[in-house]
């Protein structure tokens, strides 16, 4: 457990990482603490490399307070969230915002080693590429479309991820980059994203993530829900179906066996319909291919029958949806449409349903901010050099 005057530098520096605060009135307004203690705390981060003061920022009256800022040596993070073809690449800075993206094309079933050393390879190159490779590494963002357990950073019985089943993964990715790690669910990541970044007023959201697989993430009180770490996880709701249909997981009629990227696809393909990925479902909706539209309409009916119930249940302000497939206009007004047909009308008199504004980068802002979050060790040791 922490204690506040460990504490002090590093709630200065997240205040100063979001633009938040930018002088030592602001720090101190912000903090509660004496102005006396934010200074001494401020000449500290300025010794350690971490702080930066540059020009004036606006006078409140008096002598303008020099502008403070976040140095170069402050650090970056490195984030990939995986899927199960490809991952999403960023070297982003201590607020999580991106200083350069790419993508990564993998297959998450060759297992949890090969994929993460390629990952880790890739995110040191990206660094590199882009003149960032002098600057400190502060930690690793991993988001994984599977169950997370938040206690051990395993993935815990995942139905898409062969190999993976209690494999270490915080421990591994700690270990190979020297730094500390986050791994968490992908579409926990998307909810923490959406959640600073488009809609901080929204205390109680569910974002809900639609690609290959089907996930959701829940922001309650304004922090993430993990639960044991199983919070949100709705793609093994069971669902009433003409057709029974196997999932991954061993169990018939899951909502991700219908509805999921990877049902569609399947579906489209006894119709002779070759489609790769969710992206290209989206496409053939757009180009009017009528068997793709009525698809993802059916979908679109079955999700909107499992969030009625939640919506009813959790009463959030927002609805997001998100992921590849929430670029498909007919699913997400099929989504909408069932929420409002079903749910109390005291669920849905204030609900906002819409889709993610923070787009494909969600769960990398989201990694970002969570990693700020837990950034008091490096701090503390980063003042004691």
């Amino acid at each position: 457990m922490r204690n506040s005057r460990d504490d002090g530098p590093a709630a200065l520096l997240r205040l100063v990482a979001t633009g938040q605060a930018e002088s030592r009135a602001e720090l101190a307004r912000l903090s509660g603490l004496a102005a006396s203690s934010v200074s001494l705390r401020v000449e500290q981060l300025l010794a350690a490399g971490l702080f930066a003061e540059e020009g004036a920022g606006a006078s409140r009256g008096g002598r303008r307070p020099r502008r403070l800022r976040l140095a170069r040596a402050a650090g970056v993070f490195l984030v990939a969230d995986l899927g199960a073809h490809h991952a999403r690449l960023a070297v982003a800075d201590l607020a999580g915002t991106p200083l350069a993206l790419s993508d990564l094309a993998c297959d998450i079933a060759v297992g949890p080693e090969q994929t993460l050393t390629e990952v880790i390879e890739a995110l040191r190159a990206l660094a590199r590429a882009h003149d960032l490779g002098d600057v400190p590494v502060r930690g690793v963002g991993i988001g994984l479309p599977g169950p997370v357990d938040p206690a051990t950073g395993q993935v815990v019985s995942p139905s898409r991820m062969p190999g993976w089943n209690d494999f270490p993964v915080r421990d591994f990715v700690s270990s190979r980059a020297g730094v500390p790690a986050l791994v968490e669910n992908d579409a926990n990541l998307m909810a923490v994203g959406e959640h600073r970044q488009s809609r901080p007023a929204s205390d109680n959201l569910m974002v809900i993530k639609l690609g290959s697989g089907i996930g959701c993430g829940v922001i309650v009180d304004g922090r993430l829900h993990r639960g044991r770490g199983a919070a949100g996880d709705i793609s093994h709701v069971r669902i009433l179906s003409e057709a029974t249909v196997d999932c991954s997981c061993g169990h018939p009629d899951c909502l991700e066996a219908h509805a999921s990227g990877a049902a569609l696809a399947a579906a489209l393909a006894e119709q002779d319909i070759a489609v790769g990925n969710p992206a290209e479902i989206v496409d053939l909706v757009a180009d009017g291919v009528p068997q793709a539209t009525s698809a993802v309409r059916t979908a679109g009916r079955l999700i909107g029958d499992v969030l009625t119930a939640l919506v009813n249940f959790f009463n959030p302000d927002a609805l997001i949806i998100g992921g590849s497939l929430s670029n498909a206009e007919p699913l997400v007004a099929t989504i909408r449409g069932v929420i409002y047909e079903r749910c109390l009308p005291l669920a849905t008199r204030n609900l906002e349903i819409d889709t993610s504004a923070a787009g494909r980068d969600a769960s990398i802002l989201g990694a970002g901010h969570l990693l700020l979050e837990t950034s008091g060790d490096w701090i503390d040791r980063a003042l004691e050099r």
